[in-house]
């Protein structure tokens, strides 16, 4: 099975549905309430977890957002109402430093990072004994989550019944050169940066010689950045043993949940060729190339007086996969 989605002329390519969906189109057709609490981490840190709760026995579904996104990002308002549609529940846990306060602890999040991951899971299961759960992650969060299953095996079972990477750079070598060169560099690697050198600065004031400070505020992209912030941070010698080494793409053969992998093929950030193979995916995996979405746009209109669009197609389409998924489970 494969889906295609019905992107509005006026968004010929994957720059325009990249920036419109985010910019200009409706996440939602109504307002978002999300529920917030405080969870401690294992390591005595604390992070910020936005919920939509539904009914007590429904279906959970565990949002993992994309870099510096969190509840505020137009696919996560998205895929609230969707499974609000459902009658499901949304659980969003946001990455150390993101959707709130500065975390406490010498450390911020990574693309890698399955073993926050694993907590995050464990935790929402423990809340929630009995009930079934999935779990999605979008673009950083979603190669996260693919680690995680693949490291996991047989034992991801016992936690979730299915897991979907939407827009996901499974392959962080080849999307981090990707997302540093031409035009990329000036619409969305500035764009990330300014964020996260602000970010790098509290870290640093927290944790005075934590870092480079110098040489992470002189990063003009992402790879710069990410070897002077985040290998260190995190325990990686550099950004290409850290891109090296957080990559799912390697281990995808390993993971025994049912997985669904979805990437636009005119994604500007993930290069087409850089994407699995089927002889690089496990049996359990089903893969989803849509021609247009760009990265996480996937943007509909409803029809011609419709010149905002909406973004609901791709979680509608992801959550029926997920029911299908899980009356099999």
């Amino acid at each position: 099975m494969n889906v295609e989605f019905k992107t509005p002329w006026w968004l010929p390519d994957g720059h325009s549905q990249t920036i419109w969906s985010a910019k200009v189109a409706l996440p939602t057709t109504e307002v978002v309430h999300w529920s917030r609490s405080s969870w401690s981490t294992p390591d005595g840190d604390v992070i910020q977890v936005d919920a939509r709760v539904s009914n007590q026995t429904s279906p959970i579904v565990v949002l993992f957002h994309g870099l510096e996104g969190g509840s505020q990002s137009h696919y996560a308002k998205a895929f609230a109402q969707v499974c609000h549609e459902r009658d499901w529940s949304l659980v969003l846990p946001h990455f150390r430093g993101c959707g709130g306060p500065m975390n406490l602890a010498p450390r911020a999040y990574h693309s890698g990072d399955h073993a926050e991951i694993d907590w995050m899971l464990k935790r929402v299961r423990a809340l929630h004994p009995g009930r079934k759960l999935m779990a999605v992650g979008v673009s950083l969060g979603g190669n996260a989550l693919m680690k995680w299953a693949a490291e996991t095996g047989s034992e991801a079972q016992n936690t979730i019944a299915a897991a979907v990477a939407v827009s996901s750079p499974l392959d962080l070598v080849a999307a981090g050169k990707a997302i540093d060169q031409g035009v990329n560099k000036w619409l969305y690697a500035r764009m990330f940066l300014s964020t996260m050198r602000e970010k790098a600065q509290r870290k640093w004031d927290q944790y005075p010689g934590l870092f480079d400070l110098k040489k992470v505020m002189q990063a003009t992209t992402l790879e710069a950045f990410d070897d002077a912030f985040t290998a260190p941070l995190h325990g990686f010698d550099g950004v290409n043993d850290y891109w090296t080494r957080a990559s799912a793409k390697p281990v995808l053969k390993h993971i025994q949940i049912p997985t669904l992998l979805m990437n636009a093929l005119n994604d500007p950030f993930i290069p087409a060729w850089s994407l699995p193979m089927d002889r690089e995916v496990a049996s359990w995996t089903e893969v989803w190339r849509p021609h247009h979405g760009g990265h996480v746009g996937f943007v509909e209109s409803l029809g011609p007086q419709d010149w905002r669009g909406h973004v609901l197609a791709m979680p509608r389409a992801v959550c029926a996969w997920l029911a299908q998924e899980s009356e099999h489970g």
